[in-house]
């Protein structure tokens, strides 16, 4: 799960939060003739939540949700932000703002909890880890959360290239490099020896990626311990993987080619490779999980959650109909009743997951995974 993912459940879901909540979904655009569609729609969304706001609590005050949701509508930054949806959450002290990256249904809630099915579904393979675009010669670290790739500014001194991580401790003397494109300058990876042997270049190989490692153990501030992966060629990959002793680097998942082959723009295209290999290794540790106790029928769920006996929670896509289907009110209130399962699970310390049918376990639509 992200970082921003865990952070906004463990705000929503938190002992002292007190509904009632107001949950708005919606699918979100950047062109102004449908930002203008998507304002009237939250605009349409916020008069629905208000009847079925003052029917379900009378005795609250809708004025303070009133003044949030017309801020938001107001707010021309919050219109133009290229996520595909967005949810909002409001109670009457709080406005909680969370970006995904996965389309939804347009949909709003009321209801004494918020409604997180879709948080935890943009949640599932959904990773946050650090990205190591490595070279022979240079690196850049960049930092993935929420499926936005950002790259890591480093302190002064770090080893972003050989001299400057070795200095005058270059074995190889004066070294030429053959330009393909790419970071700093262009230069990656094909070192030739003017004035030194093969071996003398392996050594500042060698030692420069023994740089790259220290820094990340010592002076790289990870206390969350995201894992680090590496984009880099495969012989890289094998040089470095002999010197890494940071506690975070994982090889669980990699892109096994050259950074330099890509722009800045296209990193993008790295994240969807290192979640697919994630996501599948996840999967397959999902199907172990049946070898528990287990339940897979709603009746019996449902008071196990309560009592703080489930500690994985899966449903599958197939609960959820496009559009709420033929009775909007019953997939209303199945949806709010999935919702609860998952609230419970996540304030008693539990995991929930929101996949497809044919990643579940034992392609089950509904099961949870008990402690005891």
């Amino acid at each position: 799960m992200t970082k921003v993912g865990k952070e906004l459940l463990a705000e929503l879901t938190g002992a002292d939060r007190l509904g009632p909540f107001v949950s708005i979904m919606l699918n979100t655009h950047v062109a102004h003739q449908d930002v203008e569609k998507d304002q009237i729609k939250f605009k349409n969304f916020a008069k629905e939540a208000k009847k079925r706001f003052e029917k379900k609590y009378p005795a609250e005050d809708w004025n303070n949700y009133q003044t949030k949701i017309e801020a938001l509508l107001a707010d021309q930054s919050f219109w133009r932000s290229g996520s595909t949806s967005v949810a909002v959450f409001l109670t009457a002290q709080n406005t909680w703002i969370h970006r995904l990256q996965i389309p939804i249904d347009d949909q709003y809630y009321v209801g004494d909890t918020p409604y997180v099915l879709g948080a935890i579904r943009n949640a599932q393979f959904n990773y946050t880890y650090y990205l190591l675009a490595l070279n022979r010669d240079s690196m850049e670290l960049y930092f993935v959360d929420n499926g936005q790739i950002n790259k890591v500014d480093l302190p002064k001194g770090a080893p972003v290239d050989v001299p400057t991580a070795l200095g005058e401790e270059i074995t190889g003397g004066n070294l030429n490099f053959r330009s393909q494109g790419g970071q700093n300058g262009g230069q990656e990876a094909a070192y030739h020896g003017v004035n030194a042997k093969d071996e003398e270049v392996e050594i500042d190989w060698k030692n420069y990626y023994q740089a790259v490692d220290t820094f990340l153990r010592e002076e790289l501030e990870n206390e969350a311990g995201y894992p680090l992966y590496l984009f880099a060629l495969p012989e890289n990959q094998t040089m470095f993987k002999k010197y890494a002793k940071a506690p975070f680097f994982s090889t669980d998942a990699n892109i096994p080619s050259s950074p330099a082959t890509l722009s800045n723009g296209d990193l993008n295209k790295v994240i969807p490779e290192i979640a697919q290999q994630l996501a599948d290794k996840e999967i397959a540790a999902y199907q172990n999980l049946l070898d528990k106790k287990f339940m897979d029928q709603l009746v019996d769920i449902l008071p196990a959650s309560k009592e703080g006996r489930v500690a994985n929670l899966f449903i599958a896509t197939s609960n959820l109909i496009d559009g709420y289907g033929e009775d909007p009110d019953a997939e209303y209130d199945r949806r709010q009743v999935l919702n609860t399962l998952v609230i419970n699970t996540l304030k008693n310390g539990g995991e929930a997951h929101i996949l497809d049918q044919k990643d579940a376990p034992d392609e089950k639509s509904l099961t949870a995974i008990l402690r005891y």
